[in-house]
């Protein structure tokens, strides 16, 4: 299947999302910030990243103008619990796949993933 880098400051997030794609056999990492972020798109190259769109330090916003910097291609997935409509549109700017909100339900981004890969 595929590579996915997830980028969560909450601990728990990062670990079901981690479990649930590794049991849907998908090779996955985690990071818990945006530095970290940038790091696992050099070593591990995702071919998707589901990232929180506020995190300490750099925000998702400002992490993902970042991965654009390095790799035009990775799909994105933002998620986020606020539902600013500026940043939203920012996000779609630096060309996302697709925005979740928090709490997500874990089924339809399962079934999201499933379509993406499908698509590469």
């Amino acid at each position: 299947m595929g590579k996915i880098l997830v980028v969560d400051d909450q601990f728990g997030v990062r670990r079901l999302l981690f479990e649930t794609f590794q049991e849907d056999q998908h090779q996955v990492e985690m990071a818990a910030n945006g530095a970290e972020a940038l790091q696992m798109l050099i070593t591990f190259e995702p071919d998707l990243i589901l990232m929180d769109m506020k995190m300490p330090g750099m925000n998702g916003i400002e992490t993902l103008g970042q991965i654009r910097a390095l790799d035009r291609q990775v799909g994105v997935i933002m998620m986020t619990a606020y539902g600013d409509t500026q940043i939203l549109e920012q996000a779609k700017d630096l060309d996302i796949l697709y925005y979740i909100g928090k709490p997500f339900d874990l089924f339809e981004l399962r079934e999201r993933v499933r379509e993406i890969f499908k698509g590469l």
